[in-house]
Formats: structure tokens, C-alpha cells, sequence
């Protein structure tokens, strides 16, 4: 016979006053539907987690993608910076200074020189084999035209001239875009409604004062009237506003809700260690397989572009200089993600964890008992430093995940800087712990355990 249970029911005692002795079997149903409950809250935790997990993976490269657009749409410096190599580039430079060197030429009527030359040799009585000759004339002149043509159009083309004039160009075109499609009423060029307009006050203003300094004092009395030119209408302006508004959006709060769907995922998991490790190694599989994206639109975008059009080289460069900082971002995030799966595994269990962990112990260990030596004791700093390891190590790991986070796009070389400062710190600050005053094995509350 089961002796009754001293256990208290959890709706008795403190509410009823009376003390309900629960029997073994009301005992052992009571801890069942309590390991029930648990088992449900886990799997609750747990089908939560993937379905962040999930996301987080879905929409990491869209995230990078987003934010790589929108930075070269709405961000003029950050278009300028991606084109400005392109200038010096000797693949596009070739380009430009064929096609240039070619407008040029077709614009010289070489056979007319001749012609003109022929008869010009004839009316003066030039013997026949010298006006036979003449005629002969079209294809070296025209040669020789080229060759002249080419090398003052290489010369602009490579100097730096050209670079400071591609760059302004380039900035001027693309603020002109921006200030379009955002509504701005800055620059030059504006959107009203739906008719673009050409903002020529500016002009107005300067050949207004050009002429006052000439000596025309009257054209101070030109009006300030009918400033814009109207360029053209389109019902499609707002929607290319609205497409915008919503990249901006887009582009702006993808990457932060991504970042908060993977600490959700993290902190509804049962284990939070584990969860880490599998966002760190999913997101890094992403990123790989985005990079694998990027190598085959390239290798599609070379092959649709006709070499009458433009040469496997140059496209292979603007290709390249046009992705490179989305192909950075990826390697980034790729670096980033599993920098964090190997931090959370070294903070695991496991045989490699614990040795990494010892050896390192040791190498502080080591470091400190010198430091004790040669007289460097640090007193209550070392004391608190072991007391409050984990705390130490924690704040340090989030301060440099903070960095990372508010770094203005980083690039690998900044995740490996700010890893290198961790690291440092966390090793000064181990050290510092070893080379404090050893435990008093005579003083109470410092045993040994």
C-alpha cells in the first residue's frame, strides 16, 4: 500500500489555508502532466525557431541584394564610387577610344581630299601618272587620318582629365536621376507631377551677369520669370516614384529584419548555443550559394552580349566593377557567419571545445604566474576579472558584434580587424585575471574547489 504523498496540490495551501496530501498516484499524474506541459513548451520553442530560422535564410542574400540595390540608386556617392574605376580600366578605355576614333573618322570626307587634290593636279597640268596617283591617295590618307585621330583620343582618353570629367559627368547624371524619382526640387533637373523640367535659372543668372560685365547694363533688368523648360510628360513618373519609395524601404529594413528574425530564432530555441551554430552555418550557405548566383549571371550576361558590341573584356569589367560590392557584402556576411557558428561551438561541450578552451586557460595561466613573478600583481582588478569571466568575455564578444553592426559597410579586412581586437582584449583581460593574488587558502570563502 502506497503511503500518501506530502506534496501540495498548486491550488491549495496559500489560498485554502488546508494542506492537501496528495496520494503517489495523484503524485506521479501531476509530474507526467508537468513533463507533458514541457515537452509541449519545447516543441512550441522549437517549431518557432525553425520557422525564424527559415526566414532568416530566405531573406539573407535578398536582404544583401536590396541593400546593394538601393545603395546604388539613392546614394549618388555610392553610384560614383562603383563607376569611377571604370575610367581607368585599359579594357573600357580601348573601347571608348575605338568607338570615338571611328566617330571621328566617319566625320572626314577623305575621298573629297582626294578628289579635290586630283583635280586641283589636273587643272595645273600635272603630268597624268602624278594625277593617277592622286587617286590612289583615299586608302593611306585615311590610314594615316586614323592613326592621328587615335593617338590624340588615347591621349585625352588616358589622362586624368578625362577621370575628373568621367566622375563629375557621372555624379551630375546620377543626382539629376535621383532628384527625379524622389520628388526633390533640387538640381537641375525636377518633377513636377508628372512632367520632368529643366531648372535653367541657374544659366539664366550666369549669362545675366556675363552680359551686365560686358558693359550691357541693361540686361541687369532681365526677369526672373519662367525659369523651367518642360522637357516631357509621363503617367509612368509616379510609378517609377513609387517603385523608389518602396526600394527604400526595402532596401533600408530587409537587412534589420533579417538581423531580428535570426536573434529571434536564437533566443526561441531551447538551446541557444545550438541555434547559433545552425543560423551561423545556414546564412553562410546562403551566402555561398549567392556568390554561386553572381558567377552564373555573369558568365549569362557575357555570353548575351554580342563582341560586335562590346569585348568579352570590357564586359567582363563592367560586370565585375558593378558587383564588387555586393560580391563583398556576401563574403562579409559569409566571414561574419561563421566566425559566430565557430564561437558558439568553441563555448559547447565537445572534445575540440574543451581543449581550445584549456589551452588557451593554460597559455593565460602561464602569462599571469610571469606577470606574478616579476612583481606585476593586479590585485582586485585580477580578483574581479575571474569572478566575472563570463560576464567580461560576453561584453566583449557583444561589443564587437556591436561594431560589425554599426560599422558602415564592412568589409572582410574590418571583420578580421575587429576579430584581432577581440581577440586581444579577451586574452589581455585573461591575463590579467591569472596575474592577480592567488585565492588565501587560510582565509574563509576562498576554498579551493
Amino acid at each position: 500500500m502506497n503511503p500518501p504523498s506530502t506534496s501540495v496540490t498548486p491550488d491549495s495551501g496559500a489560498t485554502s489555508g488546508a494542506t492537501h496530501l496528495m496520494t503517489a498516484a495523484e503524485h506521479e499524474e501531476y509530474v507526467r502532466l508537468r513533463r507533458a506541459a514541457k515537452v509541449r513548451h519545447r516543441r512550441a520553442r522549437r517549431a518557432g525557431a525553425i520557422a525564424l530560422l527559415v526566414l532568416t535564410l530566405v531573406l539573407a542574400p535578398l536582404a544583401l541584394v536590396a541593400a546593394w540595390v538601393h545603395d546604388e540608386v539613392a546614394d549618388t556617392g555610392r553610384y560614383v564610387q562603383t563607376v569611377k574605376p571604370l575610367a581607368s580600366e585599359p579594357a573600357v578605355q580601348k573601347v571608348l577610344v575605338d568607338r570615338l576614333t571611328d566617330r571621328v573618322v566617319a566625320n572626314i570626307d577623305v575621298a573629297a581630299v582626294t578628289n579635290a587634290l586630283t583635280d586641283t593636279l589636273k587643272k595645273n597640268g600635272a603630268p597624268p601618272l602624278v594625277v593617277q596617283g592622286s587617286q590612289s591617295l583615299t586608302g593611306p590618307l585615311r590610314s594615316a587620318v586614323r592613326t592621328v585621330v587615335q593617338r590624340n583620343v588615347n591621349r585625352v582618353i588616358t589622362s586624368d582629365v578625362f577621370q575628373e570629367a568621367w566622375v563629375g559627368a557621372n555624379r551630375r547624371a546620377h543626382a539629376a536621376v535621383v532628384n527625379m524619382l524622389t520628388g526633390s526640387h533640387e538640381g537641375a533637373l525636377q518633377a513636377n507631377g508628372d512632367t520632368i523640367q529643366l531648372d535653367v535659372g541657374t544659366v539664366v543668372d550666369q549669362v545675366r551677369q556675363r552680359l551686365v560685365d560686358a558693359g550691357f547694363q541693361k540686361a541687369s533688368l532681365i526677369p526672373n520669370v519662367d525659369r523651367t523648360i518642360t522637357l516631357f510628360k509621363t503617367e509612368q513618373l509616379h510609378k517609377a516614384q513609387n517603385g523608389m519609395r518602396l526600394l527604400d524601404i526595402v532596401g533600408t529594413w530587409l537587412p534589420i529584419l533579417t538581423l531580428a528574425f535570426a536573434a529571434l530564432a536564437v533566443w526561441t530555441a531551447p538551446n541557444h548555443r545550438l541555434m547559433v551554430i545552425v543560423v551561423g552555418i545556414g546564412v553562410a550557405v546562403m551566402a555561398v550559394l549567392l556568390l554561386v548566383a553572381l558567377a552564373v549571371a555573369r558568365r549569362v550576361y557575357l555570353d548575351s552580349v554580342p563582341s560586335a558590341t562590346l569585348p568579352p573584356d570590357a564586359a567582363a569589367v563592367i560586370f565585375d566593377t558593378f558587383i564588387r560590392f555586393l560580391r563583398a557584402s556576401t563574403r562579409t556576411l559569409l566571414v561574419v557567419s561563421l566566425l559566430a557558428a565557430l564561437t558558439a561551438y568553441l563555448y559547447g561541450p565537445s572534445r575540440v571545445a574543451r581543449g581550445a578552451r584549456s589551452v588557451a586557460g593554460r597559455g593565460a595561466s602561464a602569462a599571469g604566474g610571469g606577470l606574478r613573478r616579476a612583481g606585476m600583481n593586479t590585485g582586485l582588478t585580477g580578483r574581479w576579472l575571474t569572478a566575472h569571466q563570463s560576464w567580461t568575455v560576453g561584453v566583449t564578444i557583444g561589443a564587437g558584434a556591436l561594431a560589425l553592426v554599426l560599422w558602415n559597410r564592412p568589409t572582410v579586412g574590418a571583420v578580421v580587424l575587429v576579430l584581432v581586437l577581440v581577440l586581444v582584449a579577451l586574452a589581455i583581460a585573461a591575463v590579467l585575471a591569472a596575474a592577480g593574488p592567488a585565492p588565501d587558502a587560510d582565509e574563509p570563502g576562498h576554498a579551493v574547489t
